[in-house]
């Protein structure tokens, strides 16, 4: 049984090369053609080669500034000098595939003209994001760094439309993030402000008192007292209404003293809770930090990346030789059949 299939093996291998033999001349004509025309075809006049820069770049994993570099509780995600996670690369891929950044990008190249699109045309808008998305791809490496790849006939355009979405990626990011740094800035600072006033105000009272002749409300009171026991011992009448006075003084004005004092003292301490928030939120909203870190900038491509000519040809060339080779045999199976 083994040697049957043995047989039938090398007789296969026979017939197969017996077949190419009898057909050698149209099967390489064929082939031979099929390459040069692909060969033709690929030529910069029938096919626009395009060069391809890339920028790579990793992202930070902190937003906040003050967290990243005020913050005593601050941990190693929120470290400057840490490279982001999953979560940060995710992000900044949809923040580069954002309306923000193609807007600004078409914008600034003239990509409407660069790619020969007519601004007359009913689906112009279509067309352009069509050539957008064809030549500029943003994909996460397995490294977790994200890939600007631009291809473009032009290879010092491809370098610098590359490099202007790297640095587009810090402003845009920035000015989403500054708009609701700004809106907490002005929510503290308003509170802020607001006790820092009232703080001023109660002082202000807290100097009239003073000026009054109420400066310590319950070591006056006990002071007094003492001093208005002996003098009534002494039966020193002036000394006893000295005293008197002092007392109706501290009992029309000590108990609004009091309350002032701890109020005072617990607004002093929620200002330096808040003051602390203010100072953050004050750098958050004025200051910013580099969203990225670029390993790779993009430079001008010496090669262009496509097409692969030699690739083309070859996929055709062997194309053909099967494509034609089946033709064949499908010819030679119908013939076979009409002399039966």
């Amino acid at each position: 049984m083994r040697d049957n299939n043995v047989e039938n093996d090398d007789f296969n291998s026979f017939n197969l090369i017996l077949f190419l033999y009898r057909w050698r001349k149209l099967l390489i004509i064929f082939t031979l053609a099929a390459a040069v025309l692909s060969f033709i075809f690929t030529l910069p006049f029938f096919i626009t080669p395009k060069f391809r820069s890339s920028v790579i770049l990793f992202p930070t994993s902190s937003n906040s500034v003050s967290k990243a570099l005020l913050s005593e509780n601050a941990d190693s995600k929120q470290d400057i000098l840490e490279f982001g996670y999953e979560e940060q690369t995710e992000q900044m891929l949809q923040m580069l595939n954002s309306n923000k950044i193609r807007d600004r990008i078409i914008k600034k190249f003239d990509l409407m003209k660069h790619y020969d699109i007519d601004p007359n045309s009913s689906y112009k808008n279509t067309k352009l994001n069509r050539e957008y998305d064809k030549n500029i791809t943003f994909r996460r490496t397995e490294f977790m760094a994200v890939e600007i790849a631009v291809l473009d006939k032009d290879p010092q355009m491809a370098a610098d439309v590359a490099n202007s979405i790297a640095n587009l990626l810090d402003s845009i990011k920035n000015e989403i993030q500054h708009e609701r740094a700004m809106k907490g800035y002005k929510i503290v600072a308003d509170e802020y402000l607001k006790l820092r006033n009232e703080i001023k105000v109660m002082e202000d009272s807290m100097t009239t008192l003073r000026k009054l002749g109420v400066h310590d409300y319950e070591t006056q009171v006990e002071m007094i007292n003492q001093q208005l026991a002996k003098e009534l011992a002494k039966n020193n009448r002036a000394g006893i209404k000295a005293l008197d006075d002092k007392l109706n003084v501290l009992a029309l004005y000590g108990g609004p003293y009091v309350s002032l004092r701890d109020a005072l003292e617990n607004d002093r301490k929620q200002l330096s809770l808040i003051k602390s928030k203010y100072e953050e939120a004050k750098i958050d909203a004025e200051e910013v930090l580099p969203q990225k870190f670029i390993v790779n900038s993009a430079f001008k491509a010496e090669r262009k990346s496509y097409p692969i000519r030699w690739l083309i040809v070859l996929v055709t060339a062997v194309s053909s030789f099967l494509l034609i080779s089946v033709g064949i045999i499908v010819y030679e199976q119908i013939n076979k059949k009409d002399l039966k």
